[in-house]
């Protein structure tokens, strides 16, 4: 099991940054995939970006490639989220995810593939 705790949320401007944080227990944190999900009020929970157990694979949702980044160190079992130039529409709380494994590149983006939430952290970019 693991235990994922996220921080780094905040206001910011539009055109701001925000560099988001999820830090993992246990000593297996190589072994898990690692997603970014957001919910903004009254929609359903998005893929943002996951990041595959090496660090060597990355996959964003279209409206924030080139804007966001997801990097890992698994040295401190942590997962970062690099988000610049934010836009109102980034508001949301942003969870972190994880799932033991590799993720067929197909479901990498499913809610339902990932076992482990953390509580979330709010991100709102005003305008």
């Amino acid at each position: 099991q693991v235990q994922l705790v996220e921080s780094g949320g905040g206001l910011v401007q539009a055109g701001g940054s925000l560099r988001l944080s999820c830090a993992a227990s246990g000593r297996t944190f190589s072994t898990y995939t690692m997603g970014w999900f957001r919910q903004a009020p009254g929609k359903e929970r998005e893929f943002v970006a996951s990041i595959s157990r090496s660090g060597s694979i990355a996959r964003y949702t279209n409206s924030v490639e080139g804007r966001f980044t997801i990097s890992r160190d698994n040295a401190k079992n942590t997962v970062y989220l690099q988000m610049n130039n934010l836009k109102p529409e980034d508001t949301a709380v942003y969870y972190c995810a994880a799932v033991n494994g590799r993720v067929d590149g197909s479901n990498y983006y499913r809610v339902s593939s990932y076992d482990y939430w953390g509580r979330g952290t709010q991100v709102t970019v005003s305008s």
